[in-house]
């Protein structure tokens, strides 16, 4: 069942994105993102729960796409769902929550970037309808010798 990410799924989305994305960002870090970005129109965090027990079992992060050489659309800035339960049609509900969603706001399209190394999602996202139009590198300097 797709529903808003909530305050309670911090220790959910902390275990998600360390075994499905390898980022161990702390609990109190996250919980400090997602109170910040739930009030944050720009960003849309959707969650995927079992109906049964409302265990949390994947999400979808997208901000808002704008430049002033394209209209507005998403930008997923991550989709994960726990590796246990993939391949079981969660991550497409979730892009499809999205989509209605961008379809709501007349947004254009929705975009994201995944590493090479990550082919499993290649073919995933190929197969639900997207479809690869460049390939580029990623530049990142870290200010002050912060980490990510």
């Amino acid at each position: 069942m797709l529903r808003a990410l909530k305050a309670t799924d911090v220790a959910s989305i902390y275990e998600i994105n360390k075994e499905a994305l390898g980022y161990a960002f702390s609990p109190d870090e996250t919980a400090s993102q997602l109170a910040k970005m739930s009030q944050d129109p720009h960003h849309f965090l959707l969650g995927f729960e079992n109906p049964t027990n409302h265990d949390l079992l994947g999400y979808v992060h997208a901000e808002v796409y704008e430049s002033l050489y394209s209209h507005a659309g998403f930008n997923i800035l991550a989709l994960a769902v726990l590796p246990q339960m993939q391949g079981k049609g969660i991550g497409k509900a979730l892009l499809e929550g999205l989509e209605q969603e961008a379809e709501i706001r007349g947004y254009t399209f929705i975009r994201l970037n995944s590493a090479d190394h990550r082919i499993g999602a290649h073919t995933f996202y190929e197969k639900v309808g997207y479809t690869c139009d460049k390939t580029q590198k990623r530049f990142i300097k870290l200010i002050k010798g912060e980490s990510l």
